[in-house]
Formats: C-alpha cells, sequence, structure tokens
C-alpha cells in the first residue's frame, strides 16, 4: 500500500473513534495497565507514534494497538488519550492533535 492509502485509512479510523467517543460512556472496572508496546521502524520522518490504548467495547476492554501517523499539518503534537477516574466510573478521554 501506498503512503498516501495508509494515511487514509488512518485519518478515518481516527475519525470513526473520534465520533464514537463524542458521549463519554462510564465504566465501572478500571482499566488494565498500558500493554509494553515494540515500534517498528517509522514508515517516514514526518511520522509520529501514537500509542496503544485500551478500548472498552462490547462489555470488556479490548487493546487497541499503536500506530505511526502523519500529523494533521506540520509541528502537531499528539496528546495521547487516557482514562479518566470519576464518582460516576471511568470513561475515556480520547487522544487529539495540538
Amino acid at each position: 500500500m501506498t503512503r498516501r492509502v495508509l494515511a487514509a485509512i488512518a485519518l478515518s479510523a481516527s475519525l470513526a473513534v473520534s465520533v464514537a467517543e463524542a458521549v463519554p460512556v462510564y465504566v465501572n472496572i478500571a482499566p488494565p495497565a498500558p500493554r509494553v508496546e515494540v515500534k517498528i521502524a517509522a514508515p517516514g520522518p514526518a511520522y509520529v507514534w501514537t500509542p496503544g490504548y485500551y478500548a472498552w467495547r462490547g462489555g470488556a476492554y479490548v487493546w487497541v494497538a499503536g500506530a505511526w501517523v502523519l500529523p494533521p499539518r506540520a509541528h502537531a503534537v499528539w496528546i495521547p488519550g487516557h482514562w479518566k477516574s470519576t464518582p460516576h466510573g471511568w470513561y475515556w478521554r480520547a487522544g487529539h492533535w495540538r
């Protein structure tokens, strides 16, 4: 696959996740500790590593592997998502570009 196709796939996946995460879903079970990932070589010098995380799907935590992605603009910085504990339970704060 070409870099352009891979970038389009990554963008489509991130937009779908962003829409699904617009309304917080509270989970009563704390997320597992993040996995230790081995990064493969970046496909190019402009790519940024976005680390993996646990997503809540179908009543269970599912690991979403990290990936190399192209930033949306020059000098953009990836802010990783994280699980936030509240009195209502845990909810996911999605990663985003700054």
